[in-house]
């Protein structure tokens, strides 16, 4: 057997529904410009779908500076990676400024957040380290770690007590391979929308040796006084030793950034492999984020109107008597429970019948027999969208009691 003998028969266990989800539960394409009501299958819909926290992907001074990075310099300029031909002052600019935002010393700009993060982690540790990393950590952290060839220890998602059985591990394996420690967590869970446990881990390092990187992709932006991540949040801003912060989300871009002292800022420019070798994020990007900083920084009321949606929504379907968890951030999952054939019947019910659209998940993402609808809250939502949703939330609760979406039709894209 060859490798695309083998593919056919192993789609996966997400890739196996393709045949009928594909272009509508899964690869679904929304239309139109970015806001609370997009297009989708021809018909318009509240979306509480996108990481657009702020608002920021339409608001008119970030139009503008899009626009106006792309006329000045184009997509292709600079040409090259940042060490070789690729470097700009507009580059080392924003680095200096969210630095600064995020009370560190310096910070080195990233052509993409999940490549950025897989490569932090790659190029800190060597086969002598142990990293030491929560259960529901991302992706990329994963993929990260799947490069590392020395020891790792998972810990229970938000587990303080199994933190520090693991890292009493990771210190006997150190202290055998002569290596260091590397601690991995998020200061937002995706997923869930609790915030990781930062002051108590950080606390740990009263009785422990390691260093701590923190993935805060869901929390820069919208957590803190000033938007400055998790680590503001929680008053231990100075000692995450690492912060990485996307553009995906609240800055409503592509692009990361990875913040530290100096010198370990300047061992990651001369070691991260997926800067080294790739050309430079796009000087147009570039000019966007600085103003997308710019906002967060001089506009506070964008953070203040996303808390208010945030905790209209929550507090509303929480007095509906729905289970949203342990969520302390935007992030606004609602558990429900039913197979993946009754999901997709009643994303289906949601879009079609109620115009309403957000993400489902199923296993293997999380337990058989379990259902998440996740909900995105903006700045850009509005208190009659948090209302709306909420009567259609309780409406399918009962058809899903009564069984009604136990049968469900194939779509077609």
């Amino acid at each position: 057997m060859n490798i695309i003998d083998k593919i056919k028969s192993r789609l996966g266990p997400l890739g196996e529904h393709a045949h009928y989800a594909h272009g509508y539960y899964t690869y679904p394409k929304l239309e139109g410009e970015i806001n609370n009501i997009m297009t989708f299958n021809g018909k318009e819909k509240l979306v509480w779908s996108l990481n657009n926290y702020l608002g920021l992907a339409n608001h008119p001074e970030v139009r503008e500076a899009d626009n106006e990075g792309t006329r000045l310099y184009g997509l292709a300029y600079p040409m090259g990676a940042r060490m070789m031909s690729g470097n700009s002052k507009l580059h080392e600019q924003f680095e200096k400024e969210v630095a600064d935002y995020v009370d560190k010393e310096d910070a080195f700009l990233l052509n993409y957040g999940y490549q950025g993060m897989l490569s932090i982690i790659d190029s800190l540790v060597d086969r002598h380290d142990v990293i030491v990393y929560d259960a529901e950590s991302h992706a990329c952290i994963i993929d990260g770690m799947r490069l590392h060839q020395g020891k790792r220890f998972v810990f229970k998602h938000n587990d303080i007590e199994d933190c520090k059985k693991q890292l009493q591990r990771a210190e006997n394996t150190a202290s055998k391979t002569q290596g260091a420690i590397l601690l991995i967590t998020e200061g937002v869970f995706g997923m869930r929308g609790d915030q990781g446990k930062l002051k108590e881990i950080a606390a740990l390092k009263k009785q422990f040796n390691f260093t701590m990187l923190v993935d805060d992709a869901h929390g820069i932006g919208c957590m803190g006084k000033t938007g400055a991540g998790t680590g503001e949040e929680q008053g231990v801003q100075s000692e995450i030793d690492f912060y990485f912060g996307t553009f995906a989300k609240s800055f409503a871009g592509i692009g990361a950034f990875v913040a530290s002292t100096k010198e370990a800022i300047m061992f990651l420019k001369y070691n991260m492999r997926s800067q080294i070798f790739a050309k430079a994020l796009p000087m147009p990007m570039v000019y966007g984020a600085l103003k997308r900083l710019e906002l967060m920084r001089t506009k506070p009321e964008l953070r203040e109107k996303l808390w208010e949606i945030t905790h209209a929504l929550q507090k509303g379907l929480t007095s509906a008597g729905f289970n949203i968890g342990n969520t302390n951030s935007p992030v606004t999952p609602v558990y429900l429970n039913g197979t993946i054939a009754e999901a997709t019947a009643l994303v289906r019910d949601l879009r079609e019948n109620h115009q309403l659209f957000c993400s489902m998940v199923v296993y293997p993402v999380v337990p058989k027999g379990m259902i998440i609808l996740r909900l995105i809250p903006t700045a850009v939502h509005t208190f009659e969208d948090v209302e709306r949703t909420i009567d259609v939330f309780k409406e399918i609760r009962v058809n899903l009691k009564a069984s009604k979406y136990e049968e469900t039709e194939e779509v077609s894209a």
